[in-house]
């Protein structure tokens, strides 16, 4: 199971009314260490597809976002809980720590 992208910024606004953890990569093609952490994201979405959602968006293509968001520097993983942004981690880390960060917001 792979992570798939949000396709735009009224999906996003729709996942962030619906969705109680929502789970978002940003991540860029051009972005090397994104794509290290992007195996992990789909672990992610393996393992905690069925409590909460993992995502991956393109800041190439939803720049609004990433304004809206203050996203500057990417991987950044960010963690909305009831539509609300409870955490953002950024830069690449082991798998532990994006477990870890998702697993408290579930709880």
């Amino acid at each position: 199971m792979t992570a798939a992208y949000i396709q735009s910024q009224t999906e996003f606004d729709a996942l962030l009314e619906t969705e109680p953890v929502l789970i978002v990569d940003c991540t860029a093609t051009w972005c090397g260490p994104c794509k290290l952490i992007a195996p992990l994201i789909d672990q992610l979405a393996q393992e905690y597809g069925d409590r909460a959602r993992v995502l991956k968006l393109d800041l190439d293509t939803n720049q609004p976002i990433a304004k809206r968001f203050s996203i500057r520097s990417i991987p950044a993983v960010m963690l909305f809980k009831q539509g609300e942004l409870v955490e953002t981690l950024v830069g690449v880390k082991p798998y532990e720590e994006f477990s870890t960060a998702v697993a408290k917001y579930l709880a």
